[in-house]
């Protein structure tokens, strides 16, 4: 194609000049050759500095990809939560483009108490920055903060069959424990795990096993929705483009981490839903606590301390509980303690996970004693996400041919036009 760029700042203006793009040799090459038809006064001038032109072009950064991600505010953010996520989150922020929420519309497809769902909103958020997530890196916001959300869910359930959501294995799985009270919310929740991911044209989800299928879903209905609405010339007239509206997001495949396992059962994962608290090691959890759960935590009676026998599941966890608390491999450490009885092992793992949190807890606190930062924080987040959920919103609206109020007032103003113009 043709490069058309200012080459010589003069007393009269800038001196245009159209050459053909031939990479930074060629471009140079045509300058020398177009030089010598300019006067000695004009050369004179200033120069426009090519170099330095061509130079940015060539440093200009590459688009991040981006991720998005979040946790429900249900109960206090666990030490699963923190090593299979949050601790990851931290490591992609000079890597992706990243949006982290705070899920909350997630958090009422069971029976909930709104004074809580309140607090523990502003708990999880405090934690997300204790943790170590930087708002001027990354995006921290609350879900409900972005009205989108709600919205492309609806449209998104109008083109989503029964039938993928039934065969969803975590509806069947909570709607059998929870029996007729199950609500509709929980059975629809994976379509607005979809508007989550698809709102933000996002590249890349960090998920667990037990989510694979949800992301496979939001691929699912993101193709079937620009199969439907985004093709042929019909799209074209009704939009002015083709170009699908969302995009199908991939999973990223994180670092790998020990899969942190109940303290009361070490073949189920730790998780916030269990009924006792003994069960799991929350972030926010007194070094007595910490020390508490550990000693009273499920082991069998035979001596020494194994790692990897399936007879055993107990004595891997506290390993790899212990492993990822000190840093160092599992095999280093089962060199030092296979020989101890729980007695002695125990006190070791609490003490490790007394140290790690501590940095945690005290920047916790320090978030908490300033409400004011941690609601600008929010804010913040709330208006980028905002403003990349409402143009994906809309673009999904006028592919299904919703009509925009400004877009009634042009059409109205241009037929007024036109009967004026008949009139004359």
């Amino acid at each position: 194609g043709m490069l058309r760029l200012p080459l010589i700042v003069c007393g009269a203006g800038i001196v245009l000049m159209s050459i053909p793009f031939l990479g930074v040799s060629g471009l140079t090459s045509s300058v020398r050759r177009v030089s010598h038809r300019i006067s000695p006064r004009v050369m004179r001038m200033q120069r426009y500095d090519l170099s330095r032109s061509v130079t940015a072009a060539a440093e200009k950064p590459e688009r991040k990809k981006r991720v998005l991600s979040g946790v429900q505010p249900t109960g206090t953010i666990h030490l699963g939560n923190y090593l299979g996520a949050i601790k990851q989150w931290v490591d992609y922020q000079d890597i992706y483009d990243n949006f982290f929420c705070v899920v909350d519309l997630h958090a009422i497809t069971v029976p909930h108490v709104p004074k809580e769902l309140k607090e523990n909103v502003l708990k999880t958020a405090a934690l997300y920055l204790a943790c170590g997530i930087d708002p001027q890196k990354s995006k921290i916001f609350v879900q409900s903060h972005v009205s989108a959300h709600a919205e492309l869910t609806w449209l998104l359930n109008c083109v989503t069959p029964m039938g993928w959501l039934e065969r969803m294995i975590q509806f069947k799985e909570k709607s059998r424990k929870q029996g007729e009270s199950v609500c509709v919310g929980l059975l629809d929740y994976p379509v607005l795990m979809a508007s989550d991911i698809l709102l933000y044209q996002t590249d890349l989800v960090p998920v667990g096993e037990d989510q694979k299928q949800h992301l496979e879903l939001s691929r699912d209905i993101a193709r079937r929705f620009n199969d439907q609405f985004c093709k042929g010339n019909q799209a074209k007239k009704l939009r002015g483009t083709s170009r699908p509206v969302f995009k199908e997001p991939e999973v990223l495949i994180s670092k790998e981490a020990a899969r942190i396992m109940s303290l009361q059962d070490g073949t189920n994962k730790m998780s916030k839903s269990a009924p006792s608290d003994l069960s799991r090691i929350n972030l926010l959890d007194t070094p007595e606590q910490i020390a508490e759960k550990i000693k009273r935590c499920k082991t069998d009676s035979l001596l020494g301390i194994e790692y990897g026998n399936p007879e055993r599941p107990e004595a891997t966890n506290l390993l790899n509980i212990y492993a990822q608390a000190t840093g160092r491999p599992v095999e280093e450490l089962l060199t030092e303690v296979q020989d101890m009885n729980w007695g002695s092992f125990k006190p070791l793992v609490s003490d490790a996970l007394v140290e790690q949190l501590k940095p945690i807890r005290e920047k916790y606190n320090e978030v908490m004693s300033d409400p004011s930062n941690l609601a600008g924080v929010l804010e913040d987040g709330a208006n980028a996400a905002n403003e990349v959920a409402d143009a994906t919103a809309t673009w999904a609206k006028e592919a299904m041919g919703f009509v925009p109020i400004s877009k009634i007032r042009d059409a109205t103003a241009a037929a007024g036009v036109g009967v004026l113009n008949q009139t004359k």
